[in-house]
């Protein structure tokens, strides 16, 4: 199949789904072309039947606003027809399903078939603002095709907007031969030895609850020697580094910035924290159960779907300081303990590998191909 892929490029769960489901396609010697404004951030290095397809952008006084939206609409029905796609895949649904939309208008219906795949904050956050509610509703609606990223986020698009078709549920994924354990800790110089390390990986929005985790993290300071490591950048960082000094952690929390292989992070890591307002699936939570890292994250959402509760990691009220601090060092205090949920977190991981994962991908296409 010749498959078009559109998403946002920067650091974020949709935008890393979305490349790294091209890339897999590709290997399945699918042909696929990413439709952005920039070049992904995961799409650094060259794949064969891989290609990137610039959005030029109007710069003109009269706007205020260069029209984004548009300008993808007219490159989507240029590539649609240069080489003749077969599906146009949109990940986050404002504004890239609604300028699909357009863009399959603008080509002809019979040209072309439209998934939109629902992320989350697309649907509780975006989506749901009265200014976006209507134009959400009316681009799922007119997909040819809807998934979902779990069984939460289904049932929260079918609550929220009213749906009554159909949405297929394809979890992200991870690939487990690359998300491994390699026994390598020594990585940081700021890193001890005898260091227990919890780790965050976000785009730091207040969504993400990083306020909680340094307050958890400031618990679990005074039980066990840790180290904390927050990666990535955003509007709260500014705020979280004045409560790191404020509750005198700066010579124990590391700002990492934005990495792009978090591989070797995740391999001198004990504890991944995730305790958003809510997540709909969790994505680098699998990445870091995958490299057997036990997670304590949001009960708020999908990450129950991904995260067993006890076995695999802990699921607790975000709000919940004790409780999650109780959690944390319970797992880094008792190391066999540890140990032990990691192997179990890796087992879980595999259900979710891209082996799996992608072809589901594959035959929702020929599914939603044939009109089924």
């Amino acid at each position: 199949m010749k498959i078009g892929i559109t998403c946002y490029p920067t650091y974020g769960g949709s935008g890393v789904v979305a490349t790294e489901l091209g890339i897999e396609l590709a290997k399945r010697d699918h042909e696929v072309h990413f439709i952005s404004y920039e070049q992904p951030f995961r799409l650094d290095k060259f794949h064969k039947s891989v290609y990137f397809h610039e959005v030029e952008m109007l710069e003109y006084p009269l706007f205020k606003y260069p029209p984004y939206s548009l300008s993808l609409s007219v490159r989507m029905a240029q590539i649609i027809k240069s080489e003749k796609l077969d599906i146009l895949h949109v990940h986050y649904a404002i504004p890239h399903a609604a300028s699909a939309y357009l863009a399959k208008k603008i080509v002809g219906d019979d040209n072309i078939k439209i998934i939109t795949t629902l992320h989350g904050t697309d649907i509780t956050l975006v989506g749901n603002h009265h200014s976006f509610f209507d134009i959400t509703k009316f681009s799922i609606e007119k997909s040819d095709g809807v998934t979902c990223v779990s069984n939460f986020l289904k049932k929260t698009t079918e609550e929220t907007f009213g749906i009554k078709r159909g949405m297929e549920v394809i979890y992200n994924f991870v690939d487990t031969e690359v998300y491994k354990k390699n026994g390598n800790r020594k990585y940081l110089d700021m890193i001890e030895p005898d260091d227990n390390v919890v780790i965050h990986i976000s785009n730091f929005r207040p969504v993400k609850r990083i306020g909680s985790i340094i307050k958890v993290f400031c618990n679990i300071s005074k039980k066990v020697k840790a180290k904390l490591l927050l990666v990535g950048d955003g509007p709260e960082m500014c705020k979280i580094r004045s409560l790191v000094s404020k509750l005198g952690l700066d010579d124990r929390v590391i700002f990492m910035g934005r990495q792009d292989d978090i591989i070797p992070l995740l391999n001198i890591s004990d504890l991944y924290m995730l305790p958003s307002k809510s997540e709909s699936f969790g994505l680098s939570a699998l990445e870091a159960m995958s490299c057997e890292v036990p997670v304590i994250g949001t009960s708020f959402g999908g990450l129950k779907e991904v995260v067993e509760h006890g076995i695999s990691g802990f699921i607790c009220d975000p709000d919940d300081i004790k409780s999650m601090s109780k959690a944390a060092v319970a797992v880094l205090a008792n190391k066999k303990n540890r140990v032990k949920m990691g192997l179990a977190a890796r087992k879980r991981a595999k259900k979710f590998d891209s082996k799996n994962i992608i072809d589901k991908y594959v035959d929702y296409y020929k599914e939603v191909l044939e009109g089924k």
